[in-house]
């Protein structure tokens, strides 16, 4: 998933007071990243759209465009990585973590940096030998070696240590500190201690002590799931097999590198662009206009708004900050709970999961093979269907509301805003149109989107600050690579698993379920959910993804289908208190209080559910438009 935690706050109410060095230190080390890091996003749209440009107006391809994107992405991801780590907004669950008096959680929140930190110091000499092999690969297009792209990886991992030092003397007390590296070197001591003569013996329940037990404690004592994922990979690799180490800095590379992942990034930036420039807002204020007189009226706009705007976005923190400041200002002059608007704000986010360009379906073409323009077709449809079973609920909880204060909008307004919102209205139809049309690849279309936006916000809605944009390539560097590098160890611990024959095993017992088809739907649909609520999207996907579709399609489920269910599942554990994060993120965007929004969001999940379920018993509803 695309919405981060809060890492460093935690930390604060038990920090040492600062010290002027390290401040200083810590300022200029991180500007010298995020300069790189945001050139680095402007470059990949420049080489994306000369690419596409040249391809389809022009018809001159450009061989090298894709392989320079390639090299770029990979230091890109990194550099991400280490701006995410800096400002610890790495994914992690906070649920337990945020429930301990604050020298708990400042502690915890040290644990965490040093967790990460033992990780980063495992992997960067096997991520130099990684690199020095790749001195014997050169790129076909370019003729360029391997290397350089590769460096990308010791780099970003040996730099990434250095500042993790930096930030555990930066916000703990010294005794705090030295507590947490002792904790974690007393942990990592003991293993090694045990060694491979103690674990090999075991066999397979290694795979429970490492990918269930570890990463289960390592989440939820609040360590990033990357590092989380990461650890109990090398772990098991270093203790229990022969494998050299080199591999699970190899199996990173290349879950980071898949050049259908560049959407990533790009459609950060594009998210954050159509809020800066008025496109959310103008959508927000048709849809206002047209139904803001019936009884729930702004609700029903909230998910409709929800739905036009995770159409363009791809990042669910972007279309939950575009939507809510617009209309919950006047949802609660209207009388609606504080409890009940983040409600249906978080329900919201988990409906419009399936909405292309969503990063969870191109994650999943990216991991599974299966098509992305065929995804991103078949995603439209059940955001309407889930969406329409919130709706029903909206319409039961709304239905005696007090409407005796609310002006109807006038047929001239309405014309006026929808006039106004039209090239907002069109930005949804490009994009999909022209992955459709061939124009541009599921990859490349997101640059289309980022010149219409910027043409958007300059030409018609005037509403384009400058100053913003560094801030903004920063911030999609810092949420791009947080999100890669999670896929990058996830890669490397579905390929553990797949080694040893853990997927195998899954195979046959997930076909050997009685009922074929429906009950595997329905255990799917259930792992899922819990999945979602735990690991987020992304990483469950990347690590269940390559083992369960090929089920899916031995047991006659169309992939597109299974792609919709799952991911549908996924959003609603990622939304659902008490762990979703998503619904923190909500919160946060909201500022409201969790608590508030604990009873309310009950029938909304229930709504969710019915509606995923729904969608899993009538394939046509994901696969009719294929």
């Amino acid at each position: 998933m695309d919405i981060p935690s809060d890492g460093g706050s935690a930390v604060d109410a038990e920090r040492r007071e600062p010290i002027p060095w390290l401040e200083k230190l810590n300022k200029v080390i991180g500007t010298l990243i995020e300069i790189p890091a945001a050139i680095l996003v402007l470059a990949e749209v420049i080489v994306l759209l000369t690419g596409v440009t040249s391809r389809y107006v022009f018809h001159r391809p450009l061989v090298w465009s894709d392989e320079l994107a390639s090299i770029l992405f990979l230091w890109l991801a990194m550099l991400g990585s280490i701006i995410a780590f800096q400002r610890g907004e790495h994914m992690r669950m906070t649920a337990i973590v945020g429930k301990l008096q604050a020298r708990g959680r400042a502690f915890l929140d040290l644990f965490a940096i040093a967790a990460g930190m033992a990780f980063l110091a495992f992997v960067v000499h096997p991520a130099y030998e990684f690199a020095q092999d790749e001195v014997y690969v050169t790129t076909p297009a370019m003729g360029i070696v391997n290397s350089w792209r590769a460096a990308a990886l010791p780099f970003g991992l040996g730099l990434m240590l250095i500042i993790g030092l930096l930030q555990i003397f930066r916000l703990g007390k010294l005794k705090d500190v030295f507590l947490a590296l002792g904790v974690t070197a007393v942990i990592v001591g003991g293993l090694a201690l045990l060694g491979a003569s103690a674990f090999r013996p075991l066999g397979n329940w290694n795979l429970f002590l490492f990918f269930v037990l570890g990463v289960a404690a390592l989440v939820l004592l609040g360590v990033p799931i990357a590092f989380s994922f990461g650890l109990a990979t090398f772990g098991y690799i270093a203790l229990t097999t022969n494998t050299p180490t080199v591999v699970v800095v190899g199996r990173m590379d290349e879950g980071m590198s898949h050049l259908i992942l560049l959407a990533v990034p790009l459609f950060v930036l594009l998210g954050l662009l159509i809020e800066m420039t008025g496109i959310a807002r103008a959508m927000v204020s048709f849809l206002a206009n047209l139904l803001g007189h019936v009884r729930g009226g702004l609700s029903y706009v909230l998910i409709g708004a929800m739905y036009l705007v995770s159409g363009i976005s791809g990042s669910k923190a972007a279309d939950m900050a575009a939507v809510a400041p617009a209309l919950f200002p006047e949802m609660r002059k209207r009388g609606a709970k504080p409890g009940d608007l983040v409600a249906l704000l978080s329900a919201t986010g988990a409906q419009t999961e399936t909405i292309p360009p969503s990063l969870v379906l191109i994650t999943i073409g990216s991991a599974t093979g299966v098509s992305i323009a065929a995804l991103f077709t078949g995603g439209l449809l059940p955001g309407v269907v889930v969406g329409a079973t919130l709706a029903a609920l909206v319409w039961w909880r709304y239905r005696g509301e007090d409407l005796s204060g609310v002006r109807r909008a006038s047929g001239r307004e309405i014309g006026k805003s929808l006039l106004y919102a039209l090239p907002a209205l069109a930005l949804p139809i490009v994009i999909r149109a022209a992955v459709v049309e061939g124009v541009a690849t599921a990859t490349e279309v997101s640059t289309i989107g980022i010149v219409y936006a910027v043409l958007a916000g300059l030409l018609v809605y005037r509403q384009f600050d400058w100053k913003r944009i560094y801030p903004m390539l920063v911030s999609t560097a810092a949420l791009s690579g947080s999100i890669l590098f999670i896929i990058g160890a996830a890669t490397g611990m579905a390929w553990a698993l797949t080694q040893s024959g853990f997927s195998t095993a899954l195979a046959e017992t997930m076909k050997s379920l009685p009922g074929g088809a429906p009950t595997f739907m329905a255990v799917s649909l259930v792992a899922f959910i819990v999945l979602g609520s735990v690991l987020e999207g992304i990483p469950a996907i990347v690590l269940l993804g390559p083992l369960l579709f090929p089920i899916a399609r031995q047991v006659g489920i169309h992939e597109v289908h299974y792609a919709m269910v799952v991911t549908l599942a996924m959003g609603i554990g990622l939304f659902a208190p008490p762990f979703g994060v998503g619904y923190y993120a909500a919160c946060a965007i909201s500022r409201i209080h969790p608590n508030e929004g604990m009873r309310p969001i009950v029938g909304y999940m229930v709504a969710l559910f019915l509606g995923t379920v729904l969608v899993a018993a009538i394939p046509w509803i994901s696969v009719g438009f294929l």
